[in-house]
């Protein structure tokens, strides 16, 4: 897996191997990076919720955003992330939360103008993440949610003050974006 885009361009990602996670493909990467490139999106706090190897946020990081805040409960993904920050030079600008994206939830208290979620295709429950979310002070006014989510997950057009914008299709992915309602 490499970076896509952006100062660190072409940079090889460690990842886990793919039966423990499923990796963002390249062709979805370039497709969700196009998507908030031609919106007006600020991009100076990013959160990377279900981080796995961190490929989102980093591509992030590569592109243009200040910080990144990344989240996912398995201490090797972490370990992995923390390395892909090393090897791309950015490990200055993110921070690694080792910890479930309910737990992460209750206790960060920054506002985040991009939200990426990727959970596992089989967790049903990224609906009420999305409410969760909305509830918590997370997203900030104008703030952007890119749901990563299989095809066979049906969701909400809004959630709580969440507003589906765009939804995108790549095979088994769906792209959906939102956006936080003032």
């Amino acid at each position: 897996m490499r970076v896509t885009g952006g100062k660190v361009r072409g940079t090889r990602l460690k990842t886990l191997p793919r039966r423990s996670i499923r990796p963002t493909t390249g062709v979805v990467k370039r497709a969700i990076f196009s998507l908030l490139e031609n919106r007006p999106t600020n991009w100076s706090r990013v959160l990377d919720l279900y981080a796995g190897s961190g490929a989102l946020g980093i591509e992030a990081l590569s592109r243009r955003a200040e910080w990144v805040d990344f989240v996912d409960h398995r201490r090797s993904c972490c370990d992995i992330i923390r390395a892909n920050l090393e090897t791309t030079g950015e490990l200055q600008r993110a921070h690694v939360y080792c910890c479930t994206v309910n737990k992460a939830l209750s206790f960060l208290d920054s506002s985040y103008d991009i939200i990426f979620m990727d959970p596992p295709y089989s967790d049903p429950s990224a609906g009420s993440l999305l409410s969760n979310l909305a509830r918590s002070k997370l997203p900030a006014q104008d703030s952007t949610i890119v749901l990563c989510h299989a095809n066979r997950m049906p969701l909400d057009s809004l959630y709580d003050g969440l507003r589906l914008v765009k939804q995108r299709r790549y095979g088994d992915t769906f792209i959906s974006i939102y956006q936080k309602e003032v």
